[in-house]
């Protein structure tokens, strides 16, 4: 931590001697548009013409490849299981918001979101906000949020065609049609996804394919000048073909899932009023085909209602309540019985009051309360501060405490669990300070972020074998038993950032991620001879997060018309946790290099073609024990737009 601050001091120290304004640019981390200037919480937007040119299929990749702090883990080629972690803890602790609805899947042992089936092509938008942020979003929010906004229509009506085809047979094929005028504006995006794919487990050479279809549709109607109705929906289906550790060289298993995710709101504004009411509802179905057939079904009903005053410029306080419903249909695997079914639900009131003190200083502070059927009540809230040391450098900070429930299946499921009637929420609280300055002289842009993360009462558990319970915590078992634990989960790091645009040929980028994440006493100090890999730690440090990871950017356009892009990403050495064929036993997953190439070229205003090299070097590494990352792939991309 000492390291980190005074890597972050040394940047401050520097920084007066150049100058440039701070672009504006707007934002929502606080449930409403903000200036990215005003806003004390550390928050990196991907923005629509970064997805617009990307050549990735998924938002999980597109994240892994644009964003420090964030570290994505799948378990083999497309579809297959990932999850995104922030700073250094697992996913379940960052909550993920589609047009303002929470989509974790409320049947899973943790209640988490998995990035495997999101593809890229309906979005225009991801705002990631970092940090403890349960005071505004509630449950789960303990290492940050990722809100992904939708596609809305444009001026007149607007069709869009664009056609993939690469390696390992894979096929996309995304359709759009969108359009705007004064009364109303809607959009509607179907996108087709297939591949013979390769398999996921090492040292297997049987392909493990994967289908996914997706449908967006959004739609807005002006009722007057003050009033407003839209409507969401998304709906996606996909098959996947997947190896289990248990039975790695067939597919005879298979997931089937699919997902449906529903808002309608009205909304009102009067002077400096703003009102949104809206209701939520999301389902999520997973069918396992083959050996072990089993239906797992989650389902999430809410009600929101947010209101936004605005009394001063750039100065405005917000409060809301919402009521979240959740219900889970499972099957019970400790006595092969038919599906159980449990409910809990939030009642939860919050505000959020944005202060401008003169010129260059902005202040936040947020206070909310969830009351949880089974566990009660808790409070979180917030507090950060953003100054404009001059007309060019930021200096941020944000400090926030955090809560995250039971899963259903934690308090409800299973014969095995421990003390499960005295399972408590985990709280947790996070501090960061950055800093963001501008180089004008040389065109370079630089952030800076510290930042220490901690949670108690972490719900743990542990996996089932030779018919006992064993001692080693295992995130993704079905057959484990839950109980608090005395120990604290801590995670403090430090991100770099910087942007040199040399001139209009090229553009550089680099990022450094440092995380120390580890659980419980015995990693006090990872530094110290109990680090990571000695006897006394490698227990104790979080799963599948390096210690070191840093992404390389490099752009040229050789005109108006042709780019080409360059990506490098190192990877360090990772605990990752074992399984069946390794006795359980800890492993460290080895560090890698992987360079990705892209090449754009437009024409006839009209027509952009893409290429992708992925893993051009065909590097062999894996991002989960025993399963394997994708070699060398090439695919070709035609967008139409008209």
């Amino acid at each position: 931590m000492i390291k980190a601050l005074l890597i972050f001091y040394f940047i401050f120290s520097i920084s007066n001697a150049f100058s440039k304004d701070i672009p504006v640019i707007v934002i929502s981390p606080g449930k409403n548009l903000q200036s990215k200037s005003s806003v004390g919480s550390d928050v990196e937007v991907i923005s629509n013409k970064t997805l617009k040119n990307s050549n990735e299929y998924f938002i999980g990749d597109i994240l892994d490849n644009n964003l420090n702090g964030i570290n994505l883990f799948q378990s083999g080629g497309y579809g297959t299981v990932s999850g995104v972690q922030l700073r250094g803890q697992p996913k379940r602790y960052t909550t993920v918001y589609i047009d303002g609805v929470k989509v974790s899947d409320p049947s899973t042992p943790s209640n988490d979101y998995y990035f495997n089936n999101l593809m890229s092509g309906s979005f225009e938008r991801v705002e990631i906000l970092k940090g403890a942020q349960s005071s505004l979003y509630g449950s789960g929010a303990l290492a940050g949020t990722i809100q992904l906004f939708s596609k809305k229509g444009r001026e007149g009506n607007n069709n869009d065609i664009n056609i993939s085809k690469g390696s390992f047979n894979s096929k996309k094929v995304d359709l759009s049609f969108d359009g705007k005028n004064n009364k109303y504006d809607y959009f509607i995006g179907f996108t087709n996804f297939s591949t013979d794919g390769e398999s996921a487990m090492r040292d297997n050479n049987e392909k493990d394919g994967y289908r996914n279809d997706s449908l967006t549709m959004n739609y807005g109607y002006n009722l007057n000048n003050n009033f407003r109705l839209e409507n969401y929906l998304y709906y996606n289906d996909s098959l996947l073909e997947y190896d289990s550790v248990n039975n790695s060289q067939n597919d005879l298993e298979a997931s089937d899932d699919q997902q449906a995710i529903y808002t309608g709101r009205i909304i009102n504004k009067n002077r400096n009023f703003k009102n949104t009411l809206s209701y939520n509802y999301t389902y999520v179905l997973r069918n396992t085909t083959g050996n072990d057939k089993k239906n797992y079904y989650g389902y999430r009903d809410a009600i929101n209602f947010l209101s936004e005053y605005n009394f001063n410029l750039d100065s405005k306080i917000i409060f809301g309540f919402e009521n979240e419903f959740d219900k889970a249909e499972l099957y019970n695997y400790y006595t092969d019985s038919a599906y159980s079914e449990s409910d809990e639900a939030i009642y939860s009131q919050y505000f959020d009051l944005q202060l401008r003190r003169g010129e260059k200083t902005f202040t936040t502070f947020g206070l909310r309360r969830d009351d949880h059927t089974t566990t009660g009540d808790y409070y979180t809230g917030r507090l950060t501060a953003s100054h404009m040391l001059d007309n060019y450098t930021k200096l941020r900070g944000n400090f926030g405490t955090s809560v995250r429930f039971p899963s259903l299946y934690s308090l409800h499921h299973g014969n095995r669990l421990v003390v499960k009637e005295n399972l408590k929420a985990e709280t947790g609280k996070s501090i960061d300070i950055g800093l963001e300055k501008f180089f004008p002289q040389h065109n370079i842009n630089l952030s800076a972020t510290t930042f220490f993360l901690e949670y108690k009462n972490d719900i743990k558990g542990w996996a089932s074998h030779s018919g006992g319970v064993g001692e080693k915590y295992y995130s993704g078992g079905g057959l484990y038993a839950l109980n608090n634990s005395n120990s604290k989960t801590e995670s403090y790091g430090l991100e770099l950032q910087t942007n040199w645009k040399p001139n209009n040929k090229y553009d550089l980028g680099f990022g450094y991620t440092r995380t120390e994440s580890y659980d419980g006493t015995t990693c006090d100090d990872p530094d110290s001879t109990a680090g990571p890999g000695t006897a006394a730690c490698i227990d104790e440090m979080n799963v599948r997060i390096p210690r070191h990871q840093i992404n390389l950017i490099g752009k040229k356009n050789f005109n108006n018309n042709l780019s080409q892009t360059l990506k490098i990403k190192y990877v360090g050495e990772r605990r990752d946790l074992g399984n069946i064929n390794n006795n359980f036993e800890d492993v460290i997953l080895s560090q890698y290099f992987v360079a990705d190439l892209f090449t754009n070229y437009q024409f006839l205003d009209t027509y952009n073609i893409n290429i992708s090299a992925k893993n051009i070097l065909d590097k062999k590494y894996s991002e989960a024990y025993e399963y394997k990352a994708p070699g060398r792939s090439i695919n070709f991309m035609l967008k139409i737009n008209y």
